[in-house]
């Protein structure tokens, strides 16, 4: 089962326990005021009869947003939790994330940066705010690993998320781990004046197992480093109530929960008080959808449900941030293996943005809450201010490569065979793994398993690549990529000799973090091996491997040297003067797959297939004068221009009001080319200019009326998706006007890459309600035509 089959499944559960609500035990009552955190030492339990949270004896509504950390710049950590107040919260749940604070094995970090968990406590204690501690072990959350320490992969037979009898080594280390956080959260208890309500025990256990010995022995772990509780745990209704994943004596927290299934949970477990512990405001998102997730929900009947009740309950998320560097997780169903990595955003559609912006959900929940409430709510902080690049573009320029910037090879006796990056004690970023082919002749490239991408390099010159799933047929045809295990068909010998050197570079992109598939290891797993190939059949012993984390000091050392401007596998610079500084999103949209530093913080990656084509980065990490932005593409040898926003969308202007105002050619007879197509929302139709019998010449040019005037602050230029290049624009202009014989001057101008990937342009600010692309090239040269399977463009409307 996967993450959204989990949602599906609580969810239904909920439904289906509406039918008994009617419990005395939830009987309509106002939420009572919130007692001041800040104040003297007070005393949270739960009523005897476990109906309600008790705060120094009263009923308490634990009303909670949930953040992490982690996913936020530290210098915005006080507006975040400013803002969960200002929309009625009086707690801040947040993970820890293992992983995060002990990278190897006994070095621990809490004082790093976004590490600082005891900061992030005291600061909500500050603004009034209780706290639910979520420390794992596991968490899930779409983080790498669901926050376990990769280096546990390096032991071949690790058992995760099992008692110490199962496996002692995974149990040492959580062991460890308990002992040092514990040391460092138990003076934040509410019992000793700290601002913790209660700390989660594992996290969904019961979508993974039903060992309540497990359970018991990470409670006791708790207790016997001093922290007494009160405890609790977080699952789904039918997964709690089916495998009993309950700790003794702990309140339950339900995924997906609501009034009924509270009810629901009461019943089944009467001793104890339930809560909704993961309300979803949105939903996750992976490479590869369609669009963001989570868009359309609203919870609104959830929450009221909740304040009707004087029920507790937790936004997950209220605020989601962003999974900088390679923190992002990813998917794998149980059943077919299907792996879905996890975007670098998580702005999760939630109440407040990636960026910290309120969204009108928040003004509404903000306003249904403080219906509830006796007295008013704080104002909602000011928002962070925000920068954008106006009509300017960045182009970076070749400035290092990696080929030119190789560590020294991992010893040979540990490379008889390709290994997982964990194995040599690597836990995120790319690994290279060579090998020298003599008497090559061709043949196929098979390798088990690439986890998860691959680029392959035979003799210097890219071969094509490996992805460990499917992808979009244009992607995968145009850059050569065989997928979902399929083998990768090699150049012949007489392309690159017949004693090339074989790189396969690999990126690990998210550990999966939900299910039972999450001993997932990054690299080649297994071996590699050549089919069809001569003497060189079967399977390639005695390579070379380069460990490539891709971490700060990597980076900060790159020497500025590119040999070979042709191979892929450059960083690419560029050097941004800001007069002021503010938020921003990276627009990368015109580039392909890779990863991106700033100053050199690590944004996080980006890729075509979307749907994030904007990276965020926070205002802390730029200066006024000078920055400089590193971009690292896994194919790219052409740079392309970079853009800066203030948002990570721009909306979509629909084109069910658009018509075609001119098309100057249009192929109507060899095959249906007509420009309507061009704006028709399908991409299996195209506008094709005139090729029968002969082609029309360039260049070639499409008008669009808009239906009415906008600010359009980019256009979107999807070539054909048939697997014909044909036609795909190379040099183009874009013109925007409010009449369509008096154009003006083109608004912008470039040239599109050779590829079936969508292309954006973008514009600044410009007005009009008539659209005009000119292309004045055909981007492979292939002949005199132009071709389009979608025009679209960005924008808001504009005062008639």
């Amino acid at each position: 089962m996967d993450r959204r089959g989990f949602l599906s499944l609580s969810l239904l559960s909920a439904v289906g326990a509406m039918a008994v609500t009617a419990d005395p035990a939830f009987a309509s009552t106002a939420a009572p005021a919130s007692p001041d955190p800040t104040a003297a030492t007070q005393r949270f339990a739960f009523a005897a009869d476990g109906s309600a949270f008790l705060l120094d004896g009263k009923p308490f509504q634990i009303r909670s947003g949930e953040m992490h950390p982690a996913r936020i710049p530290v210098q915005h950590w006080r507006h975040r939790i400013q803002l969960a107040k200002a929309m009625g919260m009086n707690t801040v749940a947040l993970y820890v994330m293992w992983n995060h604070v002990e990278e190897s094995p006994g070095v621990f970090d809490f004082t790093t940066d976004r590490r600082d968990v005891v900061s992030f406590i005291q600061l909500c204690q500050q603004e009034g705010m209780w706290v639910l501690l979520r420390p794992g072990p596991y968490v899930c959350g779409e983080w790498d690993l669901g926050g376990i320490p990769p280096y546990l992969l390096a032991n071949r037979g690790i058992a995760l998320r099992v008692n110490s009898a199962a496996d002692p080594h995974y149990m040492a280390a959580v062991t460890r781990y308990v002992t040092e956080l514990a040391a460092r959260v138990r003076p934040l208890m509410i019992g000793n004046g700290g601002p913790i309500l209660m700390i989660q025990v594992e996290n969904e256990y019961g979508s993974y197992g039903s060992d309540a010995g497990y359970l018991a022995e990470l409670r006791q772990l708790w207790l016997d480093n001093g922290v007494t509780g009160p405890f609790y745990t977080e699952d789904g209704l039918s997964q709690v109530t089916g495998n009993h994943t309950v700790v003794s004596g702990g309140a339950i927290a339900l995924s997906g929960g609501d009034a009924s299934a509270i009810a629901a949970a009461r019943r089944a477990f009467p001793t104890v008080p339930a809560m909704a512990g993961e309300v979803y405001p949105g939903w996750l998102t992976h490479w590869g959808d369609s669009t963001f997730q989570g868009q359309g929900n609203d919870i609104s009947s959830t929450i009221r449900g909740c304040m009707d009740r004087g029920l507790s309950f937790n936004i997950y998320v209220i605020h989601g941030g962003t999974n900088f560097g390679f923190s992002a997780g990813a998917n794998a169903d149980d059943l077919s293996g299907n792996y879905q990595p996890d975007i670098t955003s998580y702005d999760y559609s939630a109440p407040i943005t990636e960026q910290g912006a309120p969204t009108p959900r928040y003004t509404a929940y903000r306003n249904l809450i403080a219906g509830y409430l006796p007295t008013p709510l704080p104002a909602v902080p000011a928002p962070v201010p925000t920068i954008a690049s106006g009509g300017a573009q960045y182009t970076p320029t070749p400035y290092a490569s990696v080929w030119d910037n190789l560590p020294a090879p991992l010893p040979a006796s540990q490379t008889v065979d390709p290994r997982p990056m964990e194995t040599y004690n690597q836990n995120s970023g790319f690994i290279l793994y060579r090998r020298q082919l003599h008497g090559y002749s061709g043949g196929q490239l098979e390798i088990r398993w690439v986890h998860d991408y691959a680029t392959v390099c035979l003799d210097q010159v890219y071969a094509g690549g490996l992805y460990r799933q499917n992808l979009p047929q244009p992607v995968a045809s145009a850059l050569n990529i065989a997928t979902a295990n399929a083998p990768l068909t090699l150049p012949p010998s007489s392309a690159v000799g017949t004693d090339p050197r074989l790189d396969v570079l690999v990126e690990g992109m998210g550990r999966t973090n939900f299910g039972h598939a999450l001993v997932d290891r990054k690299g080649i797993l297994e071996s590699v091996a050549l089919q069809d190939a001569g003497p060189l059949t079967g399977t390639l012993t005695n390579w070379q491997v380069y460990s490539l984390p891709m971490d700060d000091a990597y980076v900060a050392s790159l020497a500025p040297t590119v040999t070979d401007p042709r191979r892929p596998g450059i960083f690419f610079r560029a050097t941004v003067s800001l007069s002021t500084v503010g938020d921003t999103y990276l627009d990368l949209s015109n580039w392909t797959k890779g990863v991106v530093w700033v100053n050199g913080h690590n944004l996080g990656r980006y890729w075509e297939i979307g749907p994030q084509q904007r990276l965020y980065c926070p205002s802390s990490w730029l200066v006024e004068g000078d920055n400089q932005i590193l971009v690292f593409d896994l194919h790219q040898v052409t740079p392309q221009p970079i853009t800066l926003h203030a948002m990570l969308t721009s909306a979509a202007i629909p084109t069910s009001g658009w018509r075609v105002v001119r098309a100057d050619s249009e192929e109507l007879v060899a095959e249906h080319g007509a420009a309507a197509n061009a704006i028709d929302g399908d991409p299996a139709t195209i506008w094709h200019t005139r090729w029968s019998p002969t082609g029309a010449s360039l260049p070639h040019e499409l008008q669009l009326d808009l239906g009415a005037r906008y600010n359009l602050d980019g256009v979107g230029y999807l070539p054909r998706q048939d697997g014909n290049a044909n036609g795909r624009i190379g040099a183009y202009e874009v013109f925007v006007s409010d009449s369509t014989t008096n154009w003006g001057t083109e608004v912008a101008t470039g040239t599109f890459a050779d590829t079936a990937a969508r292309k954006s342009v973008y514009l600044g600010s410009a007005t009009g309600r008539y659209l005009r692309l000119r292309a004045l090239s055909e981007a492979g040269g292939r002949g005199p035509w132009t071709s389009a399977a979608e025009i679209s463009a960005t924008g808001t409307r504009a005062a008639t």
